[in-house]
């Protein structure tokens, strides 16, 4: 039985989808207002994970995803750039789709956008305001009447008279009430805007979710997910507008991931701490990447530093060096061991703990180094089952070959070439058994602030 942590009521449970066998799963996607970085990626990643978990163990899941093309932060960078709206969103959702391409994210079954579906959020704000859960004002524009939704708050714990304490709203003398949040905006000059019983203006952002939502789903969804950030307002915001409209409970699991550090500080456009994906790929293989992301559990925040990816990638090149070792030496047609898989399958069941999976590999490939030493074949065994269950993580999943080689020539790339000279004389002196003049190497290579590590494959030069 899968257990799944569920925000709504603050514990684990066991999964049991809405109806039999078949699991609806929506993810809030990216705004589409700049370039995706590598929280944008740890979300995408950690849903493409249940989603596939999820699969594995049997169940018929649909998962969506949406992007948000129309917002206030897409058109103020659209105008700063004298481009349309609509272009700016899509080609940021083209350079979007080609990192996570690059990262190798699976595609969702359902990809939906904000702007194809403001025909159906029009037609829920006038159910909303039909039931008097909304309300227009003289402007134009249309407010969510939260007092009236006498659930509010339940998400993220919150009362009326607290809800409003450390988040930005947006004032308008018009609202009823400070906690109103807006369903429709009035059209400003310049800006998008689209034809509606209200006037011409445009969705705003939590209305947008609810009605993609209910467009693939319909009243329910088993699990929504998205960052910790998105628990209030915008998925509190979500279920009073999902809850009035039906009448029913709109989500049965909510699930949500931790943020980003970056040495220990909250990454931000502010602090000038952000990791761009479009950067990320040039230094970092899809596979260290994830390595680094899954050592904890997905609730947790990351704190990246230079050291958590140098050991991620150290660990990723040390385990496809014995992956490829064990290919090369045995040709064995024995079936993957399946005690791994079942052991990777406890891990997940347990909330999808891909840190306790993780942790697992050490001792794996320690057997697998002594089965390598021993000359024993079952090795091979083990290998298949690690490749083929760790798939499921994006592991494992590029030829051993080419992520050693990605790994090994960055590394040689970012030592200076006088460095790498130096070392090459001390490997040719320790070869013609000269101690001497290989000693006084190193000496000067440490001089220059760098290490040399003997291995029995040969050396590895690390900055000190």
């Amino acid at each position: 039985m899968i257990k799944i942590y569920n925000t709504l009521k603050g514990k684990k449970e066991n999964f049991v989808p809405l109806n039999g066998n078949k699991v609806n799963m929506y993810a809030c996607g990216i705004t589409v207002s700049g370039p995706a970085h590598i929280g944008h990626l740890f979300q995408a990643l950690i849903y493409d994970i249940i989603r596939k978990y999820l699969k594995k163990r049997g169940y018929d899941v649909t998962y969506a995803r949406n992007y948000t093309d129309i917002d206030d932060k897409i058109i103020i960078n659209a105008n700063k750039l004298g481009v349309d709206a609509k272009l700016f969103a899509e080609q940021k959702i083209k350079e979007i789709d080609d990192d996570m391409s690059y990262f190798q994210i699976g595609e969702p079954d359902l990809w939906m956008k904000a702007t194809e579906n403001v025909d159906h959020i029009i037609d829920f704000i006038k159910v909303l305001i039909e039931k008097d859960y909304a309300y227009e004002t003289e402007n134009g524009d249309v407010y969510f009447r939260v007092e009236k939704f006498y659930d509010y708050g339940k998400l993220s714990n919150r009362n009326l008279k607290d809800a409003l304490n450390g988040v930005r709203v947006e004032n308008s003398e018009e609202k009823e009430n400070p906690l109103d949040f807006a369903l429709w905006k009035s059209a400003k000059p310049g800006e998008p805007s689209w034809d509606s019983p209200f006037g011409k203006g445009r969705p705003g952002w939590h209305i947008e979710c609810s009605v993609m939502n209910h467009q693939a789903f319909g009243d329910q969804v088993d699990i929504h997910g998205g960052g910790r950030d998105l628990i209030f307002p915008h998925h509190e915001n979500e279920i009073a507008q999902s809850e009035a409209y039906s009448g029913k409970e709109f989500v049965k699991y909510w699930t949500h991931n931790g943020l980003i550090k970056i040495n220990g500080q909250k990454m931000s456009k502010s602090l000038g701490n952000t990791i761009l994906l479009c950067d990320l790929r040039k230094s970092q293989h899809p596979e260290v990447v994830k390595f680094a992301m899954l050592q904890n559990s997905y609730h947790n925040d990351i704190n990246f530093t230079d050291e958590l990816f140098r050991e991620s990638e150290k660990h990723i090149l040390d385990f496809h060096k014995v992956i490829n070792a064990v290919e090369e030496k045995f040709n064995s047609t024995s079936a993957a061991n399946t005690q791994i898989d079942a052991e990777f399958n406890a891990c997940m069941d347990d909330d999808f703990n891909t840190a306790k999976a993780l942790a697992n590999l050490y001792g794996y490939f320690k057997e697998i180094n002594k089965k390598l030493a021993a000359g024993d074949d079952s090795a091979l065994a083990d290998v298949k089952a690690i490749k083929e269950t760790y798939s499921l993580l994006g592991l494992f999943v590029n030829p051993s070959k080419d992520v050693i080689t990605f790994i090994e020539s960055k590394s040689k790339s970012a030592i200076p070439a006088e460095i790498q000279e130096l070392a090459a004389k001390r490997a040719e002196a320790k070869a013609q058994k000269n101690w001497a003049e290989a000693d006084a190497l190193r000496a000067k290579i440490t001089e220059l602030g760098f290490m040399i590590k003997d291995s029995k494959d040969g050396y590895e030069i690390v900055k000190m």
